[in-house]
């Protein structure tokens, strides 16, 4: 399973570093959205690109990628990748991340979810390779000073860092407390299709 991730990850950097320039090639869409006077909020990040398979060593499992912008790069599938021999020369990699960052502030003694957890489906056999994985991860800060005067908070890792950060105008700074937990929930899926053109 690990060279299935591994093979996932490498087509998901080879598309993304293709693309890599000032403005990427491939489409992206930004959403925020926040609860007037309530601290947190939730950012959704989408991105999407393409690639054509322009060439294949089926002995060493190395496919070849050309971007939308004509950025070619090529990527190893390790042997337990399902599927490799179902992938030809013109058929198009889709790859989608999506990025969700939640946070939210819970008052201390609520339950706590503190963690990571992550799944992976692949495409059945005899298909074309696909692979959809998703993994979560959730950190707990304390809310270790708050400065009503300058809108800010400063809080408390469990590592032992600190961080301040400013808080949104529109928030009643009054309803929060030191001591208080701030929930940073970060989300992240790949899905990666091989299709036909």
């Amino acid at each position: 399973m690990r060279n299935k991730i591994q093979f996932a990850a490498a087509l998901v950097g080879a598309l993304a570093l293709a693309s890599c320039s000032t403005k990427p090639m491939g489409e992206s869409a930004n959403m925020v959205a926040i609860q007037p006077g309530v601290a947190g909020g939730v950012m959704v990040d989408i991105y999407q690109e393409t690639a054509t398979v322009t060439g294949i060593d089926k002995a060493a499992r190395k496919v070849t990628l050309v971007t939308r912008d004509g950025t070619k790069s090529t990527v190893k599938a390790g042997p337990e990748v399902a599927n490799f021999e179902q992938i030809k020369v013109g058929d198009q990699v889709k790859a989608t991340v999506t990025e969700q960052l939640v946070i939210l502030v819970r008052k201390a003694g609520e339950p706590a979810g503190d963690g990571a957890a992550g799944m992976v489906a692949l495409a059945p056999i005899g298909d074309k390779p696909g692979v959809v994985m998703a993994g979560t991860e959730e950190v707990t800060a304390k809310i270790q000073a708050i400065d009503v005067k300058h809108r800010k908070a400063r809080l408390l890792f469990p590592d032992g860092t600190t961080k301040t950060v400013k808080v949104r105008p529109d928030v009643d700074m009054s309803k929060y407390n030191v001591g208080d937990e701030v929930v940073i929930r970060t989300t992240e899926t790949v899905a990666i299709t091989v299709e036909k053109p």
